[in-house]
């Protein structure tokens, strides 16, 4: 029988004191946003049938919207939906093999950032 060696590699379980890079950022936060997205739609989807019920449920909408709760919110599903398409073009590129040098991959992570928080501002301020 072979001998079986045992790998003592050093493991870090302590997810406090991982430093993850840019990219790596990235990635984890277009999980999440596309997990949130999927999750809200049911509810997303919901609300605005209910909206397009009759003029008075779209009253009470626009009202339960305008509850400083209810816009953070809306504010946050809209910032994921805006940093979900930008990351997707940047892993888009990836897949196509451009910008996969570490340095180019970067500043790629660093314009979705760059982008997605001014790009929800401006939707914000258009759309609410």
């Amino acid at each position: 029988m072979a001998e079986m060696t045992i790998k003592k590699r050093p493991k870090n379980l302590d997810l406090t004191t991982i430093r993850l890079p840019l990219p790596g950022k990235v990635s984890i936060l277009h999980r999440v946003s596309g997990a949130g997205l999927f999750l809200c739609f049911p509810v997303m989807l919901w609300l605005f049938g209910a909206s397009l019920g009759s003029p008075e449920s779209f009253a009470s909408f626009k009202e339960i919207a305008g509850l400083l709760p209810v816009k953070v919110i809306l504010a946050g599903l809209l910032w994921a939906f805006v940093h979900h398409f930008c990351a997707g073009i940047r892993f888009l590129l990836l897949d196509l093999h451009v910008g996969i040098e570490k340095e180019a991959a970067r500043q790629s992570a660093a314009v979705v950032f760059a982008v997605s928080v001014p790009l929800t501002l401006v939707l914000w301020g258009v759309l609410l």
